[in-house]
């Protein structure tokens, strides 16, 4: 079945099972692999992107679900307020180690700003609690949330 994709502003048409999960049509169907897999059980972040602004796992989200909808991804982040902050904010505190979960990291932190733009720690640990950093650099990332949210 054809879907249409809008991402990262562009439109797609897809020709793909509506069951396959959004993080292989982005990989594999469109090209885009700056989303990552980890798991592929909802658990880890890796591959976080935002669907109509909010973060979602695209390993378990069904291309189906995700058509018609916005969707952004790591490669377009930055286009936004608060993911070019955000983005600017990891470099200066230099928040990656090995970067592997940082792309579902930086889009999971950037809806958390553009949602609640001065987050306590309670709210950060609350949203991004679901993205693990296997090097544990969670202090870091926490003080580039925190910087990001001063920078606007």
């Amino acid at each position: 079945m054809t879907y249409d994709l809008l991402v990262n502003g562009k439109k797609y048409v897809v020709d793909v099972d509506g069951d396959i999960p959004l993080l292989w049509v982005l990989r594999d169907t469109i090209g885009l692999t700056g989303t990552k897999f980890g798991c592929g059980i909802a658990m880890c972040g890796a591959c976080t992107v935002q669907v109509d602004g909010v973060p979602v796992r695209s390993c378990v989200m069904p291309v189906a679900e995700a058509a018609a909808k916005p969707i952004t991804t790591i490669e377009a982040i930055g286009e936004t307020a608060e993911g070019a902050r955000v983005q600017k904010a990891w470099l200066d505190i230099d928040v990656v180690q090995c970067g592997y979960c940082q792309s579902g990291q930086i889009m999971s932190a950037a809806a958390l700003l553009a949602a609640n733009p001065s987050p306590t720690d309670d709210d950060i640990d609350a949203v991004m609690a679901g993205n693990i950093c296997r090097c544990g650099t969670y202090p870091r990332i926490r003080a580039a949330i925190k910087l990001a949210a001063v920078g606007r």
